[in-house]
């Protein structure tokens, strides 16, 4: 099938010259108040019904237009200029890339590469970042293409020289512009309140305009007649119901001010500074790394203040994703440090690549830290990984160098969720080793491992009850004839075109099995500092948090209960892990029976769930359920939970606990559980995260934080805040949401008490004036008016100051102005700003400290919990309490799971291999996260902290 392919050239930009005018003022006439004063400017064109000139609507119309045009503009040009590499493949990790070797032979030959005739038969464009299936027709032979061998637009080349490619696709077929879609336009809730009370208002000024109307139609019918003689009417001009009629329309003209024109410019400037205070605020600046927060939006600060649900990634969010190799299980065993068979596979079965500095130490180039933390645990005890070539891995075995050949590479995917070699050792023996995920390794080992299994299961359960991120280890020892058979078929599925991946996973499947158990390997990634903290205030502030991770549901749990969202005060931990959607609904059943069983033995509580009884349906009926409760589902189980028929009862169930963790979830399920809550609760969600696949759910929420980590900027750049801790969440949604939002509603309260001050004068005034539509009070007036005051009283308090002290005044009153230059010579004085200083805090301290006595003669709930939580915590001191395993399940890694493809191609295809001095390559930087969080006596939240005050009753902090 042949395609009309594109030029290069691409356009990324909302607007073009010619465009920009018919599209913004369109975009921008959407809004009623826009629309309403466009159409206010025609009424005033027409002389029978308009008191006021053209231009008192149009100049205020126009400004207003004209500044939100020059800042959709500014906002375009700078979303358009946006480097191309920071929208797809902006992350530390390399990623890997390597020519064909029959096209790679030509080298930098000029000339030879001018008479390259080869001709590409591949897919059709589309937006598929991780496949590409091609085949290259060149002399007479035929070449498959996959991923590894092409370059995607936007992509920075590293650790090479030079390159050179033939265009595939070009322009808008890229894969990088095929992914650009338009992201969601997130509105707040002020926005969607400001659109509502406009038609509000407009309909108020509709009925004021009618009452006048119909007193002007009355007027004319009663009074009126007796004035016509003096203006000289006709009696066959007499018409009160088109006087009434014409009167309408003037009124509406006159009554205008009830709509504010300005409104939305003014809240933009508003959420402008805002902003700014955001990316100002020190304490949430990361001296660290140098990265401040960053508010990358400007329409979305004072939902900050509003969030209800807070959904947010384990790995590298709620952690460090700094990895620390901790425990090993080998053949049955925990260690803590080395056993030479164990280790020799850590520094055998990696993608990692290494390299020497300037210094001669030896640095290795790792895809994720968990393959860092395993290679340098080697390392540390002996078994010391060297370099690689194409067809060799070398190793220094407690001070021995040892050179083995590799013969295969089965490289890790997001489906296989384990990695393997095959190697040759200097005995001349062939042997597969192999690490991933534990629930798929023991699928395939050879039933003689049964009881070396359940001691391993054992040990991962213990190891995933400390925290700790695992990996299942094991190996085969492969025949010579059946490796030659095997490997040639992998060679024959590697040049097919039809289903090639789908034949070499059968083989990977078909050698990868009847393998015997080595051990496990547990990694910590410790929590980031300020994780405790933020989590309790936020619980305070009655905001619930959901963590949706990739990790094993042993390691979620712990990390739950390390992070204080899980204590073991809590009333129970619901688990939901049925394999089928009859398995999952039944447990769901007797979670909520079990629920509500227990809440009937109460009283009271402080948690409150508005139940849905059908999600096609608005009726909510409350109920109010006593103590914590939490509830754990793995991804399976979610899979089956999100069904139409399902999703019901999961909701409910999960928004009565305070606490949910969903485990081994995929991306796009995070987004899944963010838009059903989005969708089915109305309550403004937030997501967090700060890697790529978190970038959906990021997108998802009606607020998105990416925080810059290890894992690359893909979440900052999807998201709508960012900053480089988790810890920093709390300030952004407690100090700045919080204060946005009350900013904001006093400025809403003020605006329209204003405008409707001014209107209903008018309004008042027609009762005085016959209902004739004449002004009472001249806009011109009131914009005097507002200069005068603000401006005039400044420049009146300088001049006579000024003026009082000066040549002129001494000339001509001597003795009544002796101080001729007083006030320029004293205020040089620091000893008059000093008085100037006290004066003022003699005047503001009378408010203070009545603001301060308030809280102890008059407090108000907020104030007697808060007393009596500091009571409490002197009374009783916190509690340390060590990890444990919670309950059983299934073990898996969360590291298999994340792990993306690795350089297992690159590595057989020795492209990335120098004889002599290769050049340094762009390693990982590790920084440890250590700060320290403003909030320090905010240690837990008990179930009794609201029951003490109020009984019987349910209390929403």
């Amino acid at each position: 099938m042949l395609f009309l392919f594109q030029d290069n050239r691409i356009h990324t930009s909302k607007y073009s010259i010619l465009t920009f005018l018919p599209i913004n003022l369109f975009e921008q006439f959407q809004r009623v108040a826009n629309a309403y004063f466009l159409f206010l400017l025609i009424l005033q064109l027409i002389p029978e019904i308009s008191s006021l000139t053209w231009f008192t609507t149009i100049v205020p119309l126009v400004l207003v237009v004209t500044m939100t045009a020059v800042k959709d503009a500014t906002d375009d040009y700078h979303s358009t200029h946006l480097p191309p590499s920071n929208i797809l493949y902006h992350e530390t990790n390399l990623k890997v890339r390597h020519a064909l070797s029959v096209t790679s032979e030509l080298g930098a030959d000029i000339s030879r590469l001018a008479k390259f005739d080869g001709i590409v038969v591949c897919e059709a464009p589309n937006n598929k970042l991780d496949k590409f299936t091609g085949v290259l027709s060149w002399n007479g032979s035929k070449h498959s293409l996959n991923n590894e061998k092409i370059i995607l637009r936007g992509c920075v080349l590293r650790n090479t020289s030079w390159c050179f490619g033939m265009v595939i696709f070009a322009g808008p077929d890229t894969k990088l512009m095929q992914n650009s879609g338009k992201t969601k336009f997130k509105r707040t809730s002020i926005d969607r309140l400001m659109n509502t009370l406009v038609l509000w208002i407009f309909g108020f000024l509709i009925c004021l305009g009618t009452i006048l109307a119909i007193g002007n139609s009355i007027w004319e019918n009663q009074v009126g007649d007796q004035f016509r003689t003096f203006l000289f009417w006709n009696e066959r001009e007499k018409n009160s119901v088109f006087s009434g009629f014409l009167t309408f329309w003037s009124y509406i003209i006159i009554l205008n001010t009830v709509v504010p024109i300005s409104l939305y410019v003014s809240v933009e400037v508003i959420r402008l500074g805002h902003s700014y205070f955001i990316n100002w605020d020190r304490k949430m600046y990361y001296s660290r790394k140098a990265t401040p927060a960053e508010a990358r939006t400007t329409t979305l600060n004072e939902e900050l203040g509003q969030i209800e649900y807070v959904f947010s990634d384990k790995t590298g969010t709620l952690t460090q994703n700094i990895m620390t190799f901790k425990k090993c299980s080998i053949n049955g065993r925990i260690y803590g440090k080395r056993n030479l068979f164990f280790l020799l596979l850590l520094a055998l079965c990696h993608t990692v690549m290494s390299e020497e500095n300037s210094a001669g130490e030896l640095i290795y180039q790792v895809q994720s830290p968990d393959e860092g933390a395993l290679v340098t645990a080697a390392k540390n005890l002996g078994f010391i990984f060297k370099s690689r070539t194409p067809e060799t891995i070398t190793i220094e075995e407690l001070g021995t160098l040892v050179t083995y050949q590799l013969l295969a590479f089965l490289d890790f995917n997001n489906f296989r969720k384990r990695m393997s070699v095959i190697v040759r050792n200097p005995e001349g023996q062939i042997k597969l080793y192999s690490k991933g995920a534990d629930t798929i390794l023991f699928e395939r080992l050879h039933p003689s491992n049964e009881d070396l299994l359940t001691l391993t299961s054992d040990h991962l359960s213990e190891f995933a009850g400390e925290g700790l991120r695992t990996l299942a280890i094991a190996y085969r020892d492969l025949d010579d004839k059946y490796f030659r058979e095997w490997h040639k078929m992998l060679e024959d599925a590697n040049t097919t075109t039809d289903e090639r991946d789908e034949r070499i996973a059968g083989l990977y499947e078909e050698i990868e099995r009847d393998l015997m158990l080595l051990g496990a390997t547990a990694v910590e990634d410790k929590l980031q500092d300020g994780v405790i903290e933020t989590v309790t205030s936020l619980s305070l502030a009655n905001i619930k948090i959901w963590v949706l991770t990739g990790d094993k549901q042993e390691t979620a749990i712990n990390i739950g209960y390390a992070c204080n969202m899980l204590t073991d005060d809590m009333n129970d931990v619901f688990i939901i892990a049925g394999n089928t959607a009859t398995e999952v609904r039944e447990e769901l059943r007797k979670a909520k029976e079990n629920l509500f069983g227990r809440n009937r033995s109460f009283s009271n509580g402080h948690v409150v769930f508005e139940k849905k009884q059908s999600l096609e349906l608005d009726s909510v009926v409350e109920e109010t359920v006593t103590g914590d409760y939490a509830l754990i589902i793995n991804g399976h189980s979610l899979a089956h939970a999100l069904e139409s028929d399902v999703k019901n009862d999961l909701l409910e169930l999960a928004c009565m606990c305070k606490t949910v963790v969903c485990c081994r979830v995929t991306p796009l399920q995070k987004a899944q559980v963010v838009e059903l809550v989005k969708k089915y609760r109305n309550a403004v969600t937030l997501a967090i995260g700060d890697g790529a696949n978190d970038v959906s759910m990021i997108k998802s929420a009606h607020i998105g934080v990416g925080i810059s980590g290890q894992e690359g900027l893909q979440a900052v750049l999807a998201s709508d805040y960012s900053f480089a801790q988790f810890r920093y969440l709390q300030r952004l949604l407690l100090v700045h949401g919080r204060w946005s939002y009350v900013r904001m509603c006093k400025f809403l309260c003020y605006f329209f008490y204003k405008n409707f001050a001014f209107t209903l004068v008018h309004f008042w005034f027609g009762f005085f004036c016959g209902f004739s539509a004449q002004i009472a009070l001249d806009t011109s007036y009131w914009t005097v008016i507002n200069h005068v005051f603000i401006w005039g009283s400044i420049a009146t308090y300088f001049s006579i100051l000024f003026t009082m002290h000066s040549n002129g005044i001494f000339g001509i009153f001597p003795n009544q102005f002796p101080f001729v230059g007083n006030a320029r010579h004293s205020l040089t004085q620091k000893c008059i700003w000093l008085v100037i200083l006290l004066t003022t805090v003699a005047s503001v301290m009378p408010v203070v400290a009545f603001r301060f006595l308030k809280v102890d003669l008059f407090p108000t709930l907020s104030d007697q919990i808060r007393q009596w939580q500091k009571a409490q915590k002197k009374a009783r001191p916190l509690r340390t309490r060590k990890p444990q395993t919670r309950r059983s399940s299934s073990r898996r890694s969360g590291y298999a799971f994340a792990h993306q493809e690795g350089y297992g191609e690159l590595i057989t295809s020795g492209k990335n291999m120098r004889a002599k001095n290769p050049p340094p390559m762009s390693g990982l930087e590790k920084t440890l996260y250590n700060s320290t969080s403003w909030i320090e006596n905010l240690c837990k939240k008990t179930t009794d902290t609201v029951s003490s005050f109020s009984q019987d009753k349910t209390v929403k902090l």
